[in-house]
């Protein structure tokens, strides 16, 4: 029963318990009853203004999504590579965007996370990933 079906009851048992509106009793029992009403009347515009209001909140998570998934295209909802907080491979020129072999999920690997071997852990299985570091070569005058 919703706050103001109460409320319209309470307004037919006073009438039917035939309540003077007359005497201090009954017109105190009315104004209890009007100001439930009006009560009753406001708490239903909150909850039709509150409905538009997780609408809207909807919408924009979704826009939001669709807005993390254009700027963070590096991270794959499935892998757990990196965290959407500390994830800005995809705007660092210092970093590569390959596949691992073992779990073939894409990954974004910094140059200053390769070792001196040319090897790093996959952010994601944790298998080893090599990769051929060539060393510019400095041209000598003579």
């Amino acid at each position: 029963m919703s706050v103001s079906e109460k409320v319209a009851y309470l307004r037919g048992l006073m009438e039917g318990l035939d309540i003077d509106d007359d005497k201090k009793e009954g017109k105190m029992f009315a104004a209890i009853i009007d100001a439930l009403d009006e009560i009753a009347s406001e708490l239903s515009d909150f909850e039709e203004d509150l409905e538009d209001v997780q609408d809207y909140i909807e919408e924009i998570d979704e826009d939001l999504g669709d807005v993390e998934e254009f700027v963070y295209d590096c991270c794959d909802d499935d892998c757990d590579c990196c965290d959407d907080d500390d994830c800005d491979c995809c705007c660092d020129d210092d970093c590569i965007e390959v596949t691992c072999p073992a779990c073939e999920e894409d990954v974004c690997i910094g140059f200053d996370e390769i070792d001196d071997n040319g090897e790093v852990e996959c952010p994601c299985c944790g298998a080893v990933l090599e990769f051929e570091i060539e060393e510019e070569a400095e041209e000598t005058e003579e």
